[in-house]
């Protein structure tokens, strides 16, 4: 119930920051989307079967963990021509924050045992890629 709730409140600051950025006469110069949040794109590849195990870790404890160390979670994705691969993107203030976020995060026991318990039965991810976006200027989000 936490991870819905943080979820939901992750979401909606999204939308309500989307929102007044789209307004009619909202402008934002190049040199102000530069100083934006960075966003990083992460690709799981699972070993094979394993996706829905990775689906499970992700809904019932990994987005609780990411919001409770101040990732804001964007998406999630499943490419259509890469049925092993999740696709998601999170969001930081800044760099700074991001390496703060994730070494919480890693060193978060909660995070270990789901971890440990999900690799039970062999291998989940086999490939991590991680690509770091700065929005455009005129993103809609940023």
């Amino acid at each position: 119930m936490k991870s819905r709730i943080l979820l939901a409140v992750s979401l909606l600051s999204i939308l309500c920051g989307a929102a007044l950025l789209l307004q009619p006469g909202s402008k934002v110069s190049a040199d102000e989307g530069l100083k934006a949040r960075v966003f990083e794109m992460r690709t799981y590849t699972t070993a094979e079967g394993r996706l829905d195990v990775l689906h499970k870790r992700f809904r019932e404890h990994t987005n609780y963990l990411f919001v409770k160390h101040g990732m804001t979670l964007i998406g999630y994705w499943t490419p259509t021509d890469k049925p092993e691969t999740l696709v998601y993107i999170l969001a930081y203030p800044n760099m700074e924050a991001r390496k703060k976020s994730w070494k919480g995060f890693m060193g978060d026991e909660a995070w270990k045992k789901a971890w440990a318990d999900s690799k039970k039965d062999g291998p989940v991810v086999t490939k991590v890629e991680a690509q770091f976006l700065n929005p455009t200027d005129y993103s809609p989000i940023r």
